[in-house]
C-alpha cells in the first residue's frame, strides 16, 4: 500500500484566531501585553474552550488553532469568547485593548500526532484574516451546518478568492455584538428584510451639529431632496423618507439599520452652520460590511438657503452614483461567474467598456449579449452594447457591421429606457456620433437630464455630441458641468476631449493643449487623447512632440486616417478643417 493510504484523516470544525495589532501592542508594552494575554487565556478563553469540548492544537505568539468535533460548539465558543473580550476590554484604554479576529471552517483534516493540516485548516486561517477586529467569519459549510441551531445572524459577504486556496470561499460574518440577547435576536431576525436584487440605499437624517434647533429644517430638507434625487436613478432602489426618518435623533448601528430597512448601502451625514458658513459632510457605507464607499465634505457660504440646498443636493447625488456603481462592480467580482443575473453581467462588462478601446469592447460584447439573452428589454445593457459597437466602429476599422450594431442597440436603449437617464444618455451619444442624427441625440440627452438633473454621464456624453456638431459653447458648458458633478469619474476623458475640440475651434490653442493633456491624464491609452495632443502641439509649433503623439496614435489604432476620423463622426467643418490641417502637419495619414 502507498504511504498516502495510511494517512489519518477526520472531519473537524477548525477555529483559527489571532490578536489584532499584536506587533504594535508588543512594541508599546511587551510585558504588559504578555501578562494581559495570559490572563485572558487563563480566566476566559481556555475555560470556555474546555467547556465547549474544544482541543487547543497549537498556539503562536499572537494566534491559536482549536479543533472541535461539533460545528455548533465551535461557533458558540467563538461568540461567547468575543462577548467576554468586549466586557474585559470595557475599562481598558483603546490603544491597549486585546481583540481577536476569528475564522471557523469545517472540513477534512490530516492528523499528524497532535497537529492537524490540510485545506480544512488553511481555509479557517484565511477566514480569520478576512474578519474585522472583534468579528467572526465562517465558511459557507459552517453556515449550512449551523442553520437555525443558534440565535445568531449571518451576513453574506459573498465569495472570496484567497491565497493558496484553489476554489473561492463563500464567506459569512456572524453578528457577535456583546449586547445580543437571544430572544431579541430571534425577534430581530424575523424583522430582517430581504435586500433587493438591484442596489438599494437608505438616506438617514443628517445630524444637526450647529447647536441651533432652527437649522433642523435645513438638514431635513436637504435629506429629503437627496432622497428625491436618488429616486431618479433608475437602477437604484431607494427607501422612502418616512422609513428612513424613524432614525432621526438616534445613534444608529449602520449594520442593524441596513438589515432593518433591507438595503445594501446607507448614506449618513451632518450639517454644521457657523456665522455665514455651512459645512455638510456625507459618507456612504456598505451596510453588511461596514466598509466606506464614499465620503466628502462641502463648505459653502450661507447666502441663499435654497440655492445652497439645491447645489449640495446635486453634488451629493452626482458623487454617489459612480461610487455606488464601482462598489457594485467590486461586489459582483466576488461572485461566481455561473451565478450571475442580467444586472451582474452588465456590471462585469463595464470595466471593459469604460477605457473606450477596441480590445475591451470586444470582451464586453459577449457579456452584454448574455445579459440581453436573459432580459431582452434591458435598456442599460443595450446602451453599453451600443457604445461597445461604437468603439469598435470608430477605432477598430469602421466596418458596417459594428455601425449597424451600434445604431440598433442605441435605438433599443432609447426605446426601452424612457425612465433610465444613463440608457438615454448612451443611446443619444451613439445616435449622434454613429448615426449622425444630432436631433435624436439632443432629445435623448435632454430627456435624461429632465429625469435626473444630476446625471453626470448625460453632460459627459452630451458634451462630445455637441463638440463634434460644432456647438463649442455648449460643449464647454456641458463638459465643465460633467467634471464638476463627478470630479473623479473614470470617464472624464470624454468631457476633456469636448473642451479640447471646442477650444481648438475657437483658435485658443494654449487652452486646447491644456485640456488635451488632461484628456491624456484621464486615459493615457486612448488613441483620441494622442491625436488631440498631436493636433494642439502642431498648432503651437511643437512639431517633435506632435510627431511623437502621432506615432502613438498609429500604435494604438493602426488603421487611423484623418479622413476616416472626420467622416466617422461627421465632424463639423469649423473643427474638421483646422483639425485635419494640424494632424497632417503632425504626420498622420490623410
Amino acid at each position: 500500500m502507498s504511504e498516502e493510504s495510511h494517512t489519518a484523516r477526520r472531519l473537524a470544525a477548525v477555529l483559527a484566531a489571532d490578536v489584532v495589532g499584536y506587533s504594535r501592542l508588543m512594541g508599546a508594552d511587551e510585558e504588559g501585553t504578555l501578562a494581559a494575554l495570559k490572563a485572558h487565556r487563563r480566566e476566559l478563553i481556555d475555560p470556555l474552550i474546555a467547556q465547549h469540548k474544544g482541543r487547543i492544537v497549537k498556539t503562536t505568539g499572537d494566534g491559536i488553532l482549536i479543533e472541535f468535533a461539533s460545528v455548533v460548539d465551535a461557533v458558540r465558543c467563538a461568540i461567547v469568547v468575543q462577548h467576554g473580550m468586549v466586557e474585559r476590554n470595557a475599562g481598558v484604554d483603546e490603544s491597549r485593548r486585546i481583540r481577536f479576529r476569528v475564522g471557523i471552517n469545517v472540513g477534512d483534516v490530516i492528523i499528524d500526532e497532535d497537529d492537524i493540516f490540510g485545506d480544512g485548516v488553511n481555509v479557517a486561517a484565511r477566514l480569520e484574516a478576512l474578519a474585522e477586529p472583534g468579528e467572526i467569519c465562517v465558511s459557507g459549510t459552517v453556515r449550512e451546518h449551523v442553520g437555525e441551531k443558534l440565535p445568531v445572524q449571518f451576513a453574506d459577504l459573498g465569495e472570496h478568492t484567497v491565497k493558496n486556496i484553489a476554489r473561492p470561499i463563500h464567506v459569512y460574518r456572524i453578528d457577535s455584538r456583546a449586547d445580543t440577547d437571544p430572544v431579541q435576536e430571534d425577534k430581530a431576525a424575523s424583522e430582517v428584510l430581504a435586500v433587493p436584487d438591484r442596489p438599494s440605499i437608505a438616506v438617514l437624517p443628517f445630524a444637526n451639529m450647529s447647536g441651533d434647533p432652527e437649522q433642523e429644517y435645513f438638514a431635513d430638507g436637504m435629506v429629503e431632496d437627496i432622497i428625491t434625487g436618488l429616486s431618479r436613478i433608475n437602477w437604484l432602489f431607494v427607501i422612502a423618507r418616512n422609513s428612513s426618518f424613524v432614525y432621526k435623533g438616534q445613534a444608529v448601528d449602520i449594520k442593524q439599520a441596513g438589515r432593518k430597512l433591507g438595503v445594501r448601502y446607507i448614506l449618513e451625514g451632518s450639517v454644521r452652520k457657523a456665522a455665514n458658513r455651512v459645512r455638510v459632510t456625507g459618507q456612504l457605507v456598505e451596510a453588511e460590511t461596514g466598509q466606506h464607499v464614499w465620503a466628502h465634505r462641502y463648505d459653502r457660504d450661507f447666502d441663499d438657503i435654497f440655492a445652497i440646498q439645491d447645489e449640495l443636493t446635486i453634488n451629493v447625488v452626482a458623487a454617489i452614483e459612480p461610487s455606488l456603481r464601482q462598489a457594485e462592480i467590486d461586489r459582483v467580482r466576488r461572485k461566481r461567474p455561473d451565478n450571475l443575473q442580467a444586472y451582474d453581467l452588465l456590471l462585469r462588462a463595464l470595466p471593459h467598456v469604460y477605457p473606450a478601446m477596441p480590445d475591451g469592447a470586444s470582451e464586453a460584447l459577449p457579456i452584454l449579449k448574455r445579459a440581453l439573452d436573459l432580459e431582452p428589454d434591458y435598456a442599460l445593457a443595450h446602451g453599453f452594447a451600443a457604445w461597445s459597437h461604437e468603439i469598435l466602429y470608430a477605432r477598430g476599422g469602421g466596418d458596417e457591421e459594428n455601425r449597424n450594431g451600434a445604431i440598433r442597440h442605441a435605438q433599443a436603449a432609447i426605446g426601452h429606457g424612457r425612465d433610465d437617464a444613463m440608457a438615454l444618455s448612451l443611446g443619444g451619444f451613439v445616435m449622434g456620433l454613429v448615426a449622425h442624427d444630432r436631433e435624436i441625440a439632443r432629445q435623448a440627452i435632454e430627456a435624461a437630464l429632465a429625469l435626473s438633473p444630476s446625471c453626470a454621464i448625460a453632460y459627459n456624453l452630451g458634451s462630445v455630441v455637441m463638440a463634434f456638431a460644432g456647438d463649442g459653447e455648449r460643449a464647454i458648458e456641458w463638459g465643465e458641468r460633467a467634471i464638476r458633478l463627478s470630479p473623479v469619474d473614470p470617464m472624464n476623458y470624454a468631457p476633456w476631449l469636448s473642451i479640447t475640440l471646442a477650444q481648438f475651434q475657437r483658435g485658443a490653442y494654449e487652452a486646447a493643449s491644456e485640456a488635451a493633456h488632461k484628456t491624456f491624464q484621464a486615459n493615457p491609452d486612448w488613441s483620441s487623447a494622442h491625436f488631440l495632443l498631436a493636433a494642439t502641439d502642431a498648432k503651437l509649433g511643437r512639431l517633435d512632440e506632435a510627431k511623437a503623439a502621432a506615432m502613438r496614435v498609429l500604435e494604438l489604432q493602426p488603421g487611423f486616417t484623418i479622413s476616416k476620423l472626420c467622416a466617422s463622426f461627421d465632424i463639423h467643418p469649423s473643427i474638421a478643417d483646422p483639425l485635419s490641417e494640424a494632424l497632417g502637419a503632425a504626420g498622420l495619414p490623410s
